[in-house]
């Protein structure tokens, strides 16, 4: 599986994550995020359960460092040269009396870091307290900076190859919905309907197939209608739920979000004047959605359509979204909510998600949205109003 961009587009992006590295005085980085070490690098293998981690410099790297097993990954999907895979030895895997990071930190001091200002990811998944510990306690003579989200940032900003991408993604996301659409009858078994969309999200288009999506596909129906992140379970659909679907389409690590509702049935009153507003809402935070808007404008605009149909959201509205790995899609950076005094950028790509749980049941609407200069458009085109099945 060859990297999923040409090199000078990774080349691009490292020399913008030396500037940024710069700007605060690192000359090294310690990245644990799976997600930022493939968009450095392309990097790609189900390997960050056991520790993994890239270190940046600013003249040799980077260099992806791993388990023994998966060091072969980093030779084919990424450009990086034998000297810039770090592979510790399998002897090291789970044990009690030692870690990786020993094996890692001797390397990082032996190549001339040992008194260097090294930042590191302090609030990732994937990057453990004991294997940091075990990698400053190596390097006792380095100075350590709380550098989390420098990648993410840097990152927020798509290149034209990245929303190529990310359109892709979308495309497999409409298909995901549409087999939810197709699939949603009274008497199916949830499991049955959710292994049809998950099956749509790996099989892609002829063109090109899917990845596993950073979020679990979530199926919002019945008494977990009510609730936010539901699994599904093998309860049966029913005549007169309303029923909504957070899914979404991933090519290359690279994740869309797209959430619907349908009705089985004759649609409530309820649910009809909350549709309307919530496709209001969308409305208007699309209109308010550009380079250099607040994201806490763009709240504000979803904020007074819900003043006006006397409806209420306590959480964010949505957040940017990129290349991601399990277990969530969103980049950590921009969050659509009150009082957010952050300007969007040109070319950010954001997950506007318009989630409503009522008492008994819910229902959701969201879009991905490429940021443009004076607008915001859609990647995925589905239509938005609550789908009914008779």
């Amino acid at each position: 599986m060859p990297p999923a961009f040409l090199k000078a587009e990774y080349d691009d992006r490292l020399a913008r994550l030396r500037a940024a590295m710069q700007a605060r005085g690192l000359d090294a980085l310690v990245i644990g995020d799976p997600a930022n070490i493939n968009w450095l690098t392309g990097y790609d293998a189900w390997s960050f359960y056991t520790p993994q981690m890239m270190f940046v410099d600013l003249e040799d790297g980077p260099f992806w460092m791993g388990r023994e097993m998966d060091a072969g990954a980093a030779k084919f999907t990424s450009y990086l040269s034998a000297a810039q895979i770090v592979a510790y030895p399998e002897s090291l895997v789970q044990r009690a009396d030692t870690h990786p990071s020993v094996f890692l930190a001797d390397w990082i001091r032996q190549h001339g870091f040992a008194t260097a200002h090294i930042g590191y990811e302090s609030d990732v998944y994937y990057l453990s307290p004991r294997a940091l510990s075990a990698l400053q306690a190596g390097l006792p003579d380095a100075t350590w900076h709380d550098a989390d989200l420098l990648v993410n940032w840097v990152r927020l900003v798509k290149s034209d190859a990245e929303i190529t991408m990310l359109q892709a993604a979308a495309k497999i996301a409409e298909l995901a919905m549409q087999t939810a659409f197709d699939g949603a009858r009274p008497g199916v078994r949830q499991c049955d309907l959710m292994a049809d969309i998950v099956a749509a999200q790996i099989r892609g288009t002829e063109e090109f197939g899917g990845d596993m999506t950073a979020i679990h596909p979530l199926i919002l129906a019945g008494e977990a209608a009510a609730t936010a992140h539901p699994m599904w379970t093998d309860a049966v659909l029913e005549d007169g739920q309303t029923i909504a679907f957070e899914l979404g389409g991933c090519r290359k690590r690279y994740n869309a979000g797209l959430a619907r509702t349908l009705h089985l049935g004759s649609p409530p009153q309820k649910l009809q004047d909350t549709a309307k507003a919530v496709e209001e809402g969308m409305q208007a935070v699309m209109d308010s959605l550009y380079a250099g808007a607040i994201c806490g404008d763009v709240h504000a605009a979803w904020q007074r359509v819900l003043d006006r149909y006397g409806l209420e959201k306590k959480s964010r509205i949505g957040y940017s979204i990129g290349v991601a790995y399990a277990p969530d899609w969103g980049e950590h950076t921009l969050s659509f909510r009150p009082h957010e005094t952050v300007a969007v950028p040109e070319n950010a790509v954001v997950h506007i998600i318009l989630g409503m749980w009522m008492d008994g049941w819910g229902m959701e609407l969201s879009e991905t949205l490429h940021v443009r200069q004076h607008d915001c458009r859609r990647l995925a085109d589905f239509p938005q109003h609550v789908h009914l099945v008779p």
